[in-house]
């Protein structure tokens, strides 16, 4: 039985490998390490040509972290903080995003993924979290992640999936959900409030994540990623 083929978003950034430093499309590894482990074959899907139309080949969808969403498209102006700006990747990925739901494509969201997901749906984000709670523990340097617990609430399906009622998470965002998007509900939060996870409960199988579960061994939500890939396909 062949694996569910799982496309993953990327970055496209200036990077150096070998002898050569050009841009280049690229995405962590621990993301395609996660999915293999979990039984699904990935794609790396770069934020160029027409990617919308993939979905019809697709049983799974993780929209990839990443730089700020342009903040144009929640109606608001840049804060001086806002940064990582590629309009090329927001014109991708909300096209990507769009069709994947309205096909009912399983989806998991991390970081970026989330706020893509939430503005894609109408909702808003806080450009500065620091402004907000009022210290810098979701991003505490660069390159260096935050370790903060997350609350899970109570029978959702994040909480399902990863078995606890609290987690302690790898964080590193500077943004967060501000308004909700129009059918989104709340199922993790930070003890400063910040929304750390919603999920789409109209549809099969979708849900964003604020933290990075890439970068920590436990897999489980790739594993429910995969499992709902697997048991949605059409064989």
């Amino acid at each position: 039985m062949p694996r569910p083929v799982i496309g993953i978003t990327c970055y496209v950034e200036p990077a150096a490998f070998t002898v050569w430093r050009m841009p280049a499309a690229l995405l962590p590894y621990t993301y395609v390490e996660h999915v293999v482990r979990a039984g699904g074959q990935p794609v790396i899907l770069p934020p160029a040509g027409d990617p919308a139309p993939l979905v019809e080949r697709l049983d799974g969808l993780i929209v990839a972290g990443g730089g700020d969403v342009d903040p144009g498209r929640y109606g608001e102006p840049p804060h001086d903080q806002t940064g990582y700006i590629r309009k090329f990747r927001d014109d991708a990925e909300f096209e990507l995003v769009g069709a994947a739901l309205e096909a009912e494509l399983p989806f998991l969201g991390i970081c970026r993924g989330l706020q893509v997901l939430n503005v894609s749906l109408g909702g808003s984000l806080h450009q500065h979290l620091p402004d907000v709670v009022g210290h810098s523990g979701h991003s505490p340097a660069p390159g260096e992640f935050g370790h903060l617990p997350v609350r899970l609430t109570p029978c959702s399906r994040v909480a399902g999936v990863l078995g606890a009622g609290e987690a302690t998470a790898a964080h590193y965002h500077h943004q967060a959900t501000d308004r909700l998007g129009e059918g989104l509900t709340v199922s993790a939060t930070s003890d400063d409030g910040t929304v750390e996870a919603v999920e789409l409960s109209e549809h099969p199988f979708a849900l964003a994540v604020q933290w990075h579960p890439e970068a920590g061994q436990e897999g489980h939500l790739f594993e429910a990623l995969v499992a709902a890939a697997t048991s949605g396909r059409s064989w």
